[in-house]
């Protein structure tokens, strides 16, 4: 008996149940001088940096120690979950990002490298990451603020791996996941909709092609989409987002 391969899940996801939007880096300059976004780390999503203009780089501490990615037109770079990255801001920098798991990383799957403090308090650290409605200076300010206290605690964290002492990421990355904990049974369900349905699909119409039965095929289309907010305060920067099922979830920050 061959599986139904009609459309099941989020409707319409775009290809492989990705999440999308697009950013422009922060010009803001850092307590290191350096102007970019803030740092932070997805528990369960691989994200990607796709480079449409400008250039920068991508800062990242992981097990295997910290880099500096260059950025440029053309580029690529993409980081697996538990990666610190910090979006670096050279001239003009803009990327598209794809976020795996049907735009988890805006659904929550995001922890903030704030200092240890600020880490270990649920409510505080919950009022550190919440932006204001809106796009105006109110937003703007706040979006500032959080990302230098991230920039604080990523500093620490960088200046430690380089010195050969991982014990300082390797907490981060527990009171991370410590922090994300509650939201599990909502990520589950995204992913169970968007991500894995999409799999499961794939597999159907395998198995209907190989029973001769591509009648899935009658229901061939296309669609299209534009975005829905310009500007708004992401992580990273500046961001353009698509209210698309499964793609960009906005606002979740504010």
């Amino acid at each position: 008996m061959v599986s139904d391969p009609r459309p099941a899940g989020l409707p319409h996801p775009l290809p492989g149940a990705i999440g999308l939007s697009h950013l422009s880096a922060y010009d803001w300059e850092a307590a290191d001088g350096v102007c970019g976004g803030s740092p932070h780390l997805h528990l369960v999503c691989t994200e990607a940096y796709v480079v449409t203009g400008g250039r920068g780089a991508v800062q990242t501490l992981s097990p295997d120690g910290y880099r500096d990615i260059p950025l440029a037109a053309g580029s690529i770079a993409w980081f697996t979950p538990g990666t610190v990255h910090r979006m670096v801001q050279g001239g003009d920098l803009r990327i598209t990002v794809l976020m795996q798991n049907s735009g988890l990383p805006e659904a929550g799957d995001a922890v903030f490298t704030f200092p240890p403090e600020v880490l270990a308090d649920p409510d505080r650290y919950a009022a550190a990451a919440a932006l204001p409605p809106g796009t105006g200076p109110e937003t703007a300010a706040a979006a500032r603020r959080r990302r230098d206290l991230a920039v604080e605690g990523y500093l620490g964290l960088r200046e430690a791996l380089v010195a050969g002492d991982d014990k300082p990421y390797l907490e981060f990355q527990r009171a991370a996941a410590r922090i994300v904990r509650d939201k599990v049974p909502t990520w589950r369900k995204l992913w169970r909709e968007g991500a894995l349905a999409t799999a499961e699909r794939t597999g159907a119409q395998l198995d209907a092609l190989a029973a001769g039965e591509p009648g899935y095929l009658g229901e061939a289309t296309a669609h299209e989409a534009a975005p829905t907010r310009l500007g708004g305060f992401g992580m990273c920067g500046r961001r353009d987002e698509y209210a698309l099922p499964g793609t960009t979830l906005p606002h979740w920050q504010e």
